[in-house]
């Protein structure tokens, strides 16, 4: 009965944390990342800006060591999204335990950019490139445009407290 209260209370945490995955993804899905930071909009697209804004979320949840339990039940939510994601679009069982491991690899190295980026380690806009353009460098004013706002909702994530946070509260 012990596993089972655990697996229980672990689906019950995880649904705690919907209305921040919610947020995440449309913060990631609003038009101007598309239009005027020309991310493409497409399936790449949008999986590399959810990836960006998660990205950002989880550097800010580790911050405070009391939210790594919480930062790893929102990763689990992004895998359930992009399992269902995946299926949807019709990719086979075989096949989907393999993209989400890449999936999985990909968020884990624009994590170690992103922070460095932003930390001033390495070049924040160059991981934007490579990141969510491809490797192809969108006009300068694009990358600008994209390169400001994820930079000002890192700042404002700084200052959402944590409670906030975890409530699906995610700055404007």
């Amino acid at each position: 009965m012990g596993l089972l209260s655990r697996l229980l209370g672990r689906t019950e945490d995880r649904a705690a944390l919907a209305p921040l995955y919610a947020a995440v993804v449309a913060r990631a899905r609003q038009p101007h990342w598309y239009l005027e930071g020309a991310v493409a909009d497409s399936l790449d697209g949008r999986f590399d800006m959810v990836a960006a804004i998660l990205a950002l979320t989880l550097i800010r949840m580790e911050r405070e060591p009391e939210a790594i339990p919480a930062s790893s039940l929102l990763t689990e939510a992004f895998v359930d999204d992009m399992d269902g994601q995946l299926r949807e679009i019709g990719i086979g069982d075989i096949i989907v335990g393999k993209k989400i491991g890449n999936m999985m690899g990909v968020l884990g190295g624009r994590l170690g950019a992103y922070r460095a980026g932003l930390r001033g380690d390495g070049d924040f806009a160059a991981a934007l490139v490579r990141n969510l353009y491809r490797g192809a460098a969108p006009a300068p004013a694009a990358l600008a445009h994209v390169e400001q706002r994820l930079r000002a909702f890192d700042a404002a994530l700084a200052q959402t407290p944590l409670k906030s946070l975890l409530d699906g509260d995610l700055p404007a």
